[in-house]
């Protein structure tokens, strides 16, 4: 059994989807980070960095495993699924995982704190980061145009990077000139897992986002967020 701690953001839906990919049986364990749940000693015992998602592995004397990229790792050599044995396989799903954890989750996360909670907009600052987005976005298709997983067979650095994509419109950045993004994206939504881990726990997203009273509410609660120096790196 899986202990995942975790809350409705793309950080967190990485490693639902994971689990449901994988069939893992799995309690779900929400926190409230508005509450600073995150922040409590129970769970810092758990990830001293104080962010979700983390979980533990009551099957493994309780083993405590933090950092989303890691939980993915962990999970696909616990199962023998999502990422290959071979070296060279391996090194292909990881070079695309770390792709999304150093470069697309940092780029929209930063995209979202200025474009949607700063309570100053500055267009220079949010150029900067919808632009860097965008780049990636266009290194993404680039790559998905000859190949339709990104990195061989289906893995969890499709799972990793798709979990950020399905949320451009909230970083403020449209797919409308990359098919093979778009492409790569529809056909991944379309699976059960992935339908399931997006609700573990729902997210509000796509209602936020066509709702500009919702989206307000949201980005309100996120400035208060960063006033309390919350992480809100992954708060969509």
């Amino acid at each position: 059994m899986i202990d995942l701690y975790t809350a409705a953001t793309p950080n967190g839906h990485k490693v639902s989807i994971a689990l449901e990919e994988l069939g893992l049986p799995y309690t779900l364990q929400v926190l409230d980070l508005s509450q600073g749940e995150q922040k409590r000693p129970e769970f810092l015992a758990i990830n001293p960095n104080g962010r979700i998602p983390a979980i533990v592995d009551c099957d493994e004397d309780d083993f405590a495993v933090f950092e989303s990229g890691a939980c993915l790792i962990y999970l696909a050599e616990k199962t023998g699924q999502l990422m290959p044995s071979d070296a060279k396989g391996r090194s292909r799903v990881i070079q695309w995982l770390m792709f999304q954890m150093g470069g697309i989750g940092p780029m929209m996360g930063q995209a979202n704190v200025f474009y949607r909670y700063f309570p100053e907009k500055i267009p220079s600052v949010i150029d900067r980061y919808q632009g860097e987005s965008k780049r990636l976005f266009r290194v993404l298709d680039g790559h998905l145009k000859d190949h339709e997983y990104l990195a061989g067979d289906y893995s969890i650095a499709d799972i990793a990077n798709w979990a950020w994509v399905r949320t451009h419109r909230w970083s403020g950045v449209e797919l409308d000139d990359l098919p093979h993004l778009k492409r790569w994206r529809d056909q991944l939504r379309q699976r059960p897992a992935v339908q399931r881990g997006i609700e573990q726990p729902p997210s509000a997203l796509d209602s936020r986002v066509d709702d500009p009273e919702k989206a307000r509410q949201f980005a309100e609660n996120a400035r208060k967020m960063l006033e309390q120096g919350q992480s809100i790196k992954a708060g969509v």
